[in-house]
């Protein structure tokens, strides 16, 4: 029994940052073996077992074969007798597969010391093109580390390609979709992301309505810019430099979708986008089961971000609605997020991102004082059921009126 570490962990040590999770494959091992030393089986498709101590993940060497569609697709192979390069032949991208012994002696058969330090993001063997779902991965790699300049090998993007034409997309669940997207969605640079998948056709299978953005022009005056699919990866720039959380930056992605809808005619003008747009952001919401309150958000930005960007120049009746419309009484968190994107989406436009957006605090002095009517004294005067939501709504009429004319 020989063990070794592998992966992630072997990869950020060589690049002097620092390690998070460990994986381990042991060669030369049965189950049986494993099951003695007070190791617990965790794997239903392949032998994966718990250190007993440690509680850190040990694979026994294995094969695959691809054996039907999409992701599951694979029978795979474990036995004493499958050796570390045949472990390692089955990885994605060559600075994955690589391990090293308990002496840290690095074992490099496909050269991702070589790939790391030319700062590619290479395929270990052809067999990449089997697995639709490293697509999404190594999209998701390129984000993570655009910032050390690594870029995607130009032989392993037309691989992604020839996976994007050809139906292969279409097998991933929506669950393991959404379970990439959202990584990438959270790494440092989530635009780039979006540009590796636009890249190898995988942006128009996967998201059509985000694809659909690139080449649309909006007012110079508001979108230096012009492009809206170029101001699209602007917007979730900024939220992922100003480390907003996935909710705000999957509304970011999906807030200009309306925009894809406007006919050519009526270029650059975008009128009732943000209505137009709701029925598409459903349909992407739907498509990868996003999480509730991503869903929720994504929709509330689509139809109210220009109420955002505009909320100085709101009626106070108008202003109520977009307040009742968030329930900021029950959910003010979520009104929180709604600025965020707001303000990313004020950002994300070339030459004004370190504009102001006192948008922000006048919104929320607008929330504060609609939240500073208080229901007790309402009752005391024998209003209740409907009478007593509007009396409410009046005097929280009252109180943004009052609230406007003092800002």
């Amino acid at each position: 029994m020989r063990i070794y570490k592998v992966g992630g962990a072997v990869r950020d040590r060589l690049l002097g940052i620092p390690v998070t999770d460990i994986d381990w494959v042991v060669v030369g091992a049965t189950t049986e073996e494993m099951l003695a030393k007070g190791f617990r089986p965790v794997g239903a498709d392949f032998p994966v077992f718990l250190h007993p101590k440690s509680g850190e993940e040990y694979a026994l060497a294995r094969t695959e074969r691809k054996s039907g569609r999409g992701y599951g697709g694979f029978t795979f192979h474990a036995s004493p007798e499958v050796t570390l390069e045949e472990d390692l032949i089955r990885r994605d991208l060559t600075i994955n597969a690589m391990a090293e012994d308990d002496q840290q002696n690095l074992t490099d058969p496909y050269h991702g010391q070589r790939d790391l330090e030319a700062r590619l993001l290479r395929h270990v063997s052809p067999a990449f093109a089997e697995d639709p779902l490293r697509v999404l991965r190594v999209a998701r790699f390129a984000a993570r580390y655009a910032a050390l300049g690594f870029t995607v090998a130009p032989e392993t993007l037309e691989l992604m390609r020839q996976l994007s034409e050809s139906g292969e997309l279409e097998a991933l669940t929506p669950e393991r979709s959404w379970k990439e997207i959202s990584r990438a969605l959270m790494e440092d640079q989530p635009q780039v992301f979006i540009e590796v998948l636009r890249a190898c056709g995988a942006l128009k299978v996967l998201m059509p309505e985000v694809d659909a953005l690139f080449g649309v022009p909006q007012p110079p005056a508001h979108h230096p810019e012009i492009d809206t699919g170029a101001h699209t990866l602007s917007v979730l720039e900024q939220a992922a430099l100003h480390k907003q959380p996935l909710t705000v930056r999957w509304a970011c992605l999906l807030h200009d979708l309306g925009k894809g809808l406007t006919p050519e005619e009526e270029w650059p003008r975008h009128i009732a986008h943000e209505f137009k747009g709701l029925k598409l952001i459903k349909a992407v919401n739907e498509r990868f089961k996003a999480p509730r309150d991503c869903q929720e958000l994504a929709m509330l930005v689509g139809e109210y971000h220009t109420h955002g960007h505009r909320a100085l120049e709101l009626k106070p009746s108008t202003l109520l609605e977009l307040l009742q419309s968030f329930d900021i009484y029950r959910r003010p968190h979520r009104f929180e997020e709604f600025i965020a994107a707001c303000e990313m989406d004020a950002r994300g436009r070339e030459g004004l991102e370190q504009r102001s957006y006192p948008q922000a605090d006048y919104l929320r002095g607008a929330a504060t004082a609609a939240r500073s009517i208080a229901v007790q004294p309402l009752l005391e005067k024998g209003f209740k059921g409907p009478e007593l939501g509007e009396a409410i709504k009046r005097e929280r009429l009252k109180a943004l009126k009052a609230y406007k004319e003092q800002v």
